[in-house]
């Protein structure tokens, strides 16, 4: 065997270590496609008002300020289990009445501190966005983020 590598064998380690990477490449995005399609999320509990919801957010550009698991700014408060923080899973009504009083309340003109601007939703909007969080909530996520608090 030669002390050293040769063109050919470079070339040959090269495009195979390529095929292969892509290969593995390949597998794991199908997998993580397949996984977020059968585990992660529930496809059947995707309602209009969810996707209204969604158009509401994207509407309005919460993401520039929020995120919403891991994805966006950090500038604001994380949103994806702001569902679970407020209690939705135990008292939906409350948890949309908190969503309602929040988003009026804003801004809230405390000296100091972070201001949400006023978007004067409806309260269908509202609604709307409330049930994309409530969904948003329900997404597996191993675990993120990784405290409550977000």
């Amino acid at each position: 065997m030669a002390e050293r590598l040769t063109k050919t064998g470079a070339r040959n380690v090269f495009y195979g270590g390529s095929i292969f990477f892509f290969a593995i490449f390949v597998g794991l995005t199908a997998h993580s496609h397949y996984y977020i399609r059968t585990t992660s999320t529930d496809e059947t509990t995707l309602t209009d008002s969810v996707a209204r919801g969604k158009h509401i957010w994207e509407k309005h550009s919460c993401i520039n300020c929020h995120s919403i698991l891991g994805e966006g700014a950090y500038f604001a408060p994380e949103l994806g289990n702001v569902w679970t923080r407020w209690g939705g899973q135990d008292d939906r009504d409350g948890a949309r009445e908190t969503l309602r009083s929040w988003m009026a309340a804003q801004p809230s003109g405390v000296e100091g501190r972070r201001q949400m601007p006023q978007f004067n939703l409806t309260d269908e909007e509202i609604n709307d966005l409330a049930d994309f969080l409530e969904w948003t909530s329900k997404i597996k996520t191993q675990n993120w983020p990784p405290n409550e608090a977000g």
